[in-house]
This record gives structure tokens, C-alpha cells and sequence, in this order.
């Protein structure tokens, strides 16, 4: 077999194990499993990324980037501040719906992360950035439209970024749950009142 970079070799293999894991779970995203997926040796990837915690690192970063991007792209050109969050709603419930988005991976390799020591930087990085581009899309929509917020941006986003992930939290453990919808709405109907001042968030 030819030889291949490891610059070449890097990508291919962050694409087996994330393949591999959305399709099959973490707990199969073992080097020789992911190694067997490109039709690789297992030693190559033990060459290109070291260990598996690694490798793991490397699959949080690519994953975080691909849904950075499609946050940043949410939103239609031109649109009012409220459609802007509800496109936010819909086009991140969108990767989580696609199987092969890799937003449930990521969920759960946030999970992981929590107990597995060199993971650690890779999970803040990945909610600091998804923070970071939520909080610029609500700044961005409000200064766009003449919106004036009620609160801060990054609380806006912080909180709406919350209520996001305990829905997909309830996604993973009641696939069925009819009311989906329902709850999207109510989450950014919640965000817009906190948004313009309806919604105190002062603790009483």
C-alpha cells in the first residue's frame, strides 16, 4: 500500500471515527475498530494521533467547527431579529435530527469528556465556541434590526444555548416525544421575551 502523510491521513481517520461512532456509539470507537473502518492498520493510527484520547480530541474539534459553521449560516440575510432566533432554533435542531451531523456524537463525547483526562480543554472549547457564535448572532441581529436588548447577549445566548441542550438531552432519551415542536417554539418564545424585557431573570 502507498504510503500516505499523516497530514493526508489525519482528516481521513477524524472521518472514520466520527463515521464509525455516530453510527455504532462511543464505547465502538476503539483504534482498531476506527483503523478497520478507513481499512487502515492499527498501528497508523496510533502513528497519527498518539493515543485514542487523541484521536477523541481531534474528532470534539472537527465536530465543534462543522457546527460553528452551521450556526453562523442560521440565519437568512436581511431577517428581523426575532425570525433570526427561530432560524437559530431550527437550523441547530436540524443537526440534531441528521443522524449524520454529528451534534448527538458530540453530546456525547461532552459526556465523556467529564471523566476522561486530556478531554477537558476540548469540552470547554467546544461550548465556549458555540457560546461565542451565538452571543456575535444575537449582537449581529439586534444591532441589524434597531433591537434593543433587555439583557446582556452573551446571557441571552447562554440561556437560550441551555434550554437547547435539554431538549436534545430529552431527544436522546425519548426519541418519540411528539411535543418537539412545541418546545422549540416555547424556547424561543422565551428568549425574545427575556430578550425585550418580559422575562426577568433576577432571582427572587
Amino acid at each position: 500500500m502507498a504510503h500516505v502523510p499523516a497530514a493526508e491521513r489525519r482528516p481521513q481517520l477524524i472521518n472514520a471515527a466520527i463515521t464509525l461512532m455516530a453510527r455504532e456509539g462511543i464505547a465502538a470507537g476503539s483504534t482498531r475498530a476506527i483503523a478497520a473502518e478507513l481499512g487502515v492498520a492499527q498501528t497508523t493510527v496510533h502513528y497519527t494521533f498518539g493515543t485514542k484520547e487523541d484521536l477523541y480530541r481531534a474528532v470534539m474539534e472537527q465536530l465543534t467547527s462543522n457546527l460553528v459553521a452551521q450556526v453562523e449560516g442560521a440565519a437568512p440575510e436581511g431577517a428581523g431579529f426575532e425570525e433570526t432566533i427561530a432560524a437559530l432554533a431550527v437550523a441547530l435542531w436540524r443537526t440534531v435530527e441528521e443522524g449524520a451531523s454529528g451534534y448527538r456524537l458530540l453530546t456525547e463525547l461532552a459526556m465523556h469528556a467529564l471523566r476522561t483526562p486530556g478531554l477537558g480543554e476540548a469540552r470547554a472549547a467546544y461550548y465556549r465556541q458555540v457560546n461565542e457564535v451565538t452571543e456575535r448572532i444575537v449582537t449581529e441581529a439586534a444591532s441589524r434590526t434597531g433591537f434593543v436588548l433587555a439583557q446582556p447577549a452573551d446571557l441571552l445566548a447562554r440561556f437560550f444555548l441551555s434550554g437547547f441542550d435539554g431538549l436534545t438531552m430529552q431527544r436522546l432519551y425519548m426519541p418519540d416525544k411528539p411535543t418537539v415542536e412545541v418546545d422549540l417554539g416555547a424556547l424561543v418564545a422565551a428568549t425574545l421575551a427575556l430578550a425585550d424585557g418580559r422575562l426577568d431573570p433576577t432571582p427572587r
